[in-house]
């Protein structure tokens, strides 16, 4: 047989390094198409975005931290970025600014509980709470949430009569709408978040509406004015009150008052009642003499010199001024003892002073 040739050293050498350099080329052509291929798994959030990733298209998470992230790359794992911070609305009914269409006007139409039709317009205020609901539970949730909305208005307008609707319930309404679309949109998975309801215009139909606008402005002046009485109450009653509150707190305070003053006089009494019995003559002295101390100050008294002719004169018309003069006032507790006169020792007590008293020296 014949026999290969050797490689020489040098050979060998030669294709070592040829096949280290391969070897290296492919596993950095390798990297490098690995580090695309991962590169395709970066996304960047910006506040107010969610992404929902889906692996080999079943949902996995769902990621809302703004920054750049990352995922397994396609197609392995992949994602849709959903916007759930910004608000979006959708009107019912008449549009301000535009013609209504037959479309609009049957839109607005409904019926209330006493059987009248009223024409109600309305906004709803929404936006996304759940992105992977909202994007993949329902194929278009617009459609959804119009269809839900007028159901859930027409329900609760049902329930309540057109005057609840125009003036007095107009807030209940709108609150009640607002919680029944919401469950029914969480009902569907609908991943939607109603921020509000707001009933725009609401009117009688064309044909009564006059006879309605008198209506509610009869209403508006009976508000005004039970609102006006009872803001007159509130300013009386309290005022009133505490009148009443002075008037029994001085009638007590005069109540107590006279009490003292009559138990004092009682136990006076009967203290110069004990005296009398022990000194009868003392004690008739001392009264008469306090009673003229009292009684003589107001005595209008004429000197004359002896010898002199007096002719009588009874002042009546000036006693009758001093007397028009003299306001009434409380009685004095001395008036009593002052028009006592000496006390008489038949009966135990004064005895009554004469009305006038001239005094001639």
């Amino acid at each position: 047989m014949a026999r290969e040739p050797q490689e020489s050293p040098e050979e060998r050498v030669r294709s070592s390094v040829a096949r280290t350099i391969a070897n290296l080329t492919l596993l950095a052509a390798s990297l490098a198409v690995l580090g695309a291929w991962a590169y395709f798994g970066t996304y960047q959030l910006e506040p107010g975005q969610s992404a929902v990733i889906l692996r080999l298209g079943k949902y996995v998470r769902t990621e809302s931290q703004p920054g750049l992230r990352w995922h397994l790359p396609p197609p392995i794992e992949d994602h849709e970025i959903i916007n759930v911070q910004s608000l979006d609305r959708e009107e019912f009914g008449n549009r301000p600014g535009k013609e209504p269409s037959a479309e609009d006007k049957l839109e607005a139409a409904m019926q209330t509980s006493d059987a009248n039709i009223v024409h109600l317009s309305f906004v709803v205020q929404y936006r996304i709470k759940d992105a992977f609901q909202a994007r993949y539970r329902i194929a278009d949730p617009r459609p959804v949430l119009r269809d839900a909305a007028q159901a859930a208005v027409r329900g609760v307008v049902g329930r309540n009569t057109i005057d609840d609707v125009l003036s007095e319930k107009r807030g209940i309404v709108e609150i009640e709408t607002q919680d029944a679309l919401q469950d029914t949109l969480d009902l569907y998975e609908s991943g939607l978040a109603v921020l509000g309801v707001e009933l725009q215009d609401v009117q009688p139909p064309e044909s009564v509406r006059a006879a309605f606008d008198d209506v509610l402005g009869a209403k508006q002046d009976r508000d005004r004015a039970v609102n006006e009485a009872q803001g007159y109450a509130n300013e009386v009653l309290p005022k009133s009150r505490a009148r009443a509150v002075e008037l029994v707190e001085s009638a007590r305070g005069y109540k107590g008052a006279r009490v003292a003053e009559a138990t004092g006089q009682a136990s006076r009494f009967r203290a110069i009642a004990g005296e009398y019995q022990k000194a009868p003559e003392v004690v008739r002295t001392r009264l008469f003499l306090e009673t003229m101390e009292d009684v003589l100050p107001a005595v209008r008294t004429v000197i004359i010199e002896p010898g002199t002719a007096v002719m009588p004169y009874l002042p009546l018309d000036e006693r009758a001024r001093d007397a028009g003069r003299v306001a009434p006032g409380p009685p004095d507790p001395q008036a009593g003892r002052a028009a006592l006169g000496p006390p008489d020792p038949q009966i135990g007590r004064a005895a009554p002073a004469p009305l006038d008293q001239e005094v001639a020296k």
